[in-house]
């Protein structure tokens, strides 16, 4: 097993900390340590840390290397440095963890070669050749990295967590609180649309409940306030939202040209009916109608809902089937780890023979 420089959010309930928490299962011995937090000062004042993420966090980087330096100077012999996130690393910094025989892994879930975030990922852009393993989820970035540079670069699902994101045993150990018809969760995001596709659901009938952030932003909030039942969730409540609905709403980025989403395989592993929108990937990952249900428009949705709210056998019949399919395509945080772990391994094994024959 191996030695890991885990340099990611230690957020509870964020998938960079269930991640981490599933590389510890797989038995390697992680250190953590969160930029995020070394550097609260400068990232949460609002006019500060909007400056830097609009010019890509190339004005932090001095402290980062400091900052980086420091841990690396602790008692402990790393093998590998998985960089999870990687917006606030530049290739001074990837080259420093090479430089002292590191491994580099560095996963994304996010867009970086694509538009929707502007200049936050160009310095993430600039390292990319200097790591030895680079994950993305979406196709289009296969391509895009290596244009950029990136020499070893593996396309890979979004993922469940194992521990945090099992269904209760038991129906009635759902609170109350988290009990509704049609749920969605997730974040109001300006241009998206999801604040009116929600209202066109309602006035089609459907009783939808909403949990997420920045919600109260939507110029369409004061008909959506109703429906509205709390912030953002995480942990066992996130849980019991997903399996306390009826049906689950999948909806997608746009501008960060999902086809899937992490609830697209978190919905069906939690015990949640996934109600998503018809994509290529959503396809090629659930039978239609028997192990998940897609719809194309606001109008399909509505009436798949309606289905699915009526037919309480049918209803059932996909709940477990999709939750034994998402089992069954070992699409868990440990599956992916293990992948990606495999790759950098396969990387160092190339080198020392590299090296041998030179």
């Amino acid at each position: 097993m191996s030695t890991i420089l885990y340099l990611g959010s230690s957020s509870e309930g964020s998938t960079s900390s269930h991640r981490a928490d599933a590389l510890k299962r797989l038995g390697h011995d992680l250190v953590f340590a969160d930029p995020y937090l070394a550097l609260f000062g400068q990232l949460t004042p609002r006019i500060q840390g909007a400056l830097h993420y609009r010019t890509g966090y190339r004005l932090l980087q001095p402290l980062i290397e400091r900052w980086l330096v420091d841990k690396l100077q602790q008692p402990h012999l790393f093998d590998i440095a998985w960089v999870d996130g990687g917006e606030l690393f530049g290739p001074h910094c990837i080259r420093l963890l090479r430089s002292v025989g590191l491994l580099t892994v560095l996963y994304n879930h996010d867009d970086p070669t694509g538009k929707r975030d502007g200049h936050r990922f160009d310095t993430l852009v600039k390292s990319l050749p200097i790591y030895d393993v680079c994950a993305v989820v979406r196709k289009e970035n296969v391509q895009e990295y290596r244009n950029y540079g990136a020499k070893c670069v593996l396309h890979v699902w979004r993922s469940y967590d194992e521990v945090q994101h099992a269904p209760y045993q038991l129906a009635d150990e759902i609170p109350d609180d988290y009990l509704s018809e049609v749920a969605f969760i997730g974040t109001w995001m300006r241009g998206e649309g999801r604040d009116q596709f929600v209202l066109d659901l309602m006035e089609c009938g459907i009783s939808v409940s909403i949990w997420g952030q920045r919600w109260e932003k939507s110029p369409l909030w004061k008909k959506l306030k109703c429906c509205y039942r709390g912030g953002n969730l995480s942990g066992r409540n996130y849980v019991a939202a997903i399996q306390g609905a009826k049906v689950c709403l999948g909806m997608l980025s746009r501008g960060n040209r999902d086809l899937h989403t992490t609830r697209s395989m978190e919905i069906p592993y939690a015990g949640g009916v996934l109600c998503a929108e018809r994509t290529s990937e959503h396809l090629a990952l659930y039978k239609e109608n028997v192990e998940a249900v897609f719809w194309s428009d606001v109008n399909e949705c509505a009436q798949q809902c309606q289905r699915l709210l009526d037919d309480d056998a049918w209803r059932r019949s996909v709940r477990h089937a999709g939750m034994a399919r998402v089992r069954a395509s070992h699409l868990g945080h440990e599956d992916i780890c293990r992948t990606l772990i495999d790759a950098a391994l396969k990387v160092r094994s190339a080198k020392e023979q590299n090296n041998s024959a030179a």
